[in-house]
Parts: structure tokens; sequence; C-alpha cells
């Protein structure tokens, strides 16, 4: 299936939060944006209230930023998709799952959500990792997952299907969004990482183009999206939007490393299913 960038829309901020502020802009997927029942949202930086080198919308609740900034942005972010709660896992480059039944106080050790109850905003936080969101129409399952190369590589979309399916999805039902992330362009890796994938899958040699040296440019979100096409999904859109070289619209971890900053705001994904 060949990806599709037609149909894109940045929504622009207007209406209160419900903290009194803007909702921020946010663009949305055309696989996503027409189901009805389903709200979903890829945000960047813009639309917030903290400085610095988190200017504006840092969602990261793992990130040095001043609490309350980073609550109200999340407060923000909540109130644009008409989330009750906005809940975001400590990611940990895993391919474990949660579901989620409930609000919780402290955040499960995972790397990607489902769930089939409404209201409850399912936050995937990134820098450069490739976040995905997913939705099964029919079923009324939606799930979301943080896909860095190690979790990509141990199977967390794979897991997430699986999860979904537990619930009562359709894995030829399941539409998938693939969001802002690290493009092949941004992405110089080396040849030990290279090995990593060649090894047991000769065939992934297609998503290296060869770089400086002996460094490779390493197609992340193409990667990801073959796993899901591959696993039969009934729709993959690659949002194409890259993290490291947009840098007035994203967060970019990559970036703060070329500058020798000392931290970096996250971008924040989101899927709710409205109550």
């Amino acid at each position: 299936m060949p990806k599709r960038q037609a149909g894109r829309r940045l929504t622009p901020a207007a209406g209160p939060a419900s903290t009194g502020g803007m909702h921020p802009p946010f663009t949305t997927s055309p696989e996503l944006a027409g189901i009805s029942g389903v709200s979903h949202g890829f945000f960047g930086r813009r639309g917030g209230v903290s400085g610095g080198i988190y200017d504006s919308l840092n969602s990261g609740e793992g990130s040095s930023d001043a609490p309350r900034n980073v609550a109200e942005n999340r407060a923000r972010i909540s109130a644009a998709l008409g989330a009750r709660w906005l809940l975001s896992c400590f990611q940990v480059h895993s391919p474990n799952v949660v579901r989620v039944t409930g609000p919780w106080q402290e955040r499960p050790e995972a790397d990607a959500m489902v769930t089939d109850q409404p209201e409850f905003g399912l936050c995937i936080l990134s820098a450069d990792c490739t976040p995905v969101l997913f939705a099964d129409p029919d079923a009324g399952i939606i799930g979301a997952a943080h896909a860095g190369w190690k979790g990509a590589h141990a199977g967390v979309l794979l897991q997430t299907l699986q999860a979904m399916e537990a619930l009562g999805a359709k894995r030829g039902r399941i539409r998938a969004a693939i969001g802002p992330t690290i493009q092949q362009a941004s992405y110089e890796v080396g040849p030990e990482f290279r090995d990593n994938f060649l090894g047991p899958d000769p065939a992934s040699a297609d998503l290296f183009l060869p770089g400086k040296g002996d460094r490779w440019q390493f197609d992340l979100p193409g990667f990801c999206a073959r796993q899901l096409r591959q696993a039969g999904l009934g729709a993959v859109d690659n949002l194409g939007h890259d993290t490291c070289a947009m840098e007035e619209t994203y967060f970019s971890n990559r970036r703060r490393n070329l500058r020798g900053e000392p931290d970096y705001g996250r971008n924040a994904s989101v899927i709710v299913l409205k109550g």
C-alpha cells in the first residue's frame, strides 16, 4: 500500500481550554479523522505555556520542565480532544502493552496502551521515536504505541495489535496512523545498528541508504509501516513529518544532542473514544 499524504489538516488554536488557555494546534490523519466517536491529534511544540528549551507545549512528565507548566500543557491537549483523562506510560523502549480500564496515579512501565473505554486520552510522548495511533471503527477499540527503534524491533506494534484483538478488534479493520518522527534524511546510524536489523531480516536492507563514510540513513517510520502492512492492517497512514528537521513545529532529542542542550520537550500523540 503506498504512503498516503493527501488530506492533512492542521487545526488552528481556537476556544478556551479547561484551564482558561487556548486549544493548541494539532495535525490529524485522514485514516482516523473520519471515524465517528474517535478524536485524535498529533501535537508539537506550539500552543503551550512552557519557556526556554521547552517552548512551548512540552507534555513530558519526565522532563525537567516546571510541573505546573506540563500540567497546563496537558490540560490544553485534553480539552482540545475532549478527553477527561490524559494518560501516558513511563516509556522504556519495550514491547509492553497495558489495557486502560481507569485512570492511574503512577505511570506503568510500558510503551503502548489499548482501551475500549471512553474519555481516556491515550497519550504517547515522543521526540524522534515513532508514535502510532490505532482504531477499529466497528469494535470501538483504540490503541497507541511508542516505537523507537528498540521497541519497534522488539515487536511493540504487533503486541499492540494483539492486545486490541483481545478486546474484540479485527486486524483487517484496524486503521493505523504513524505520527511525527525522525525521518530517514535525519536519522544517521552506524554499521552495528544496521547489522541488528539485517541479521534477523536481510530484506530490511532497503530501509538503509548510504550516508557519509560508514554511516547509514535509517527509515524508522518505513520499518514501522512495513510491519503493520505485513500484519494485515486495513489501512496504514504515514504523516511524513520530520521531528528533527521541523524545528519550529516539533521537539527533537537528536537535535538536542547535536546542540548539547541539557534536556528536551516531548511531543504528544493522542487518541480518545468520545463519551
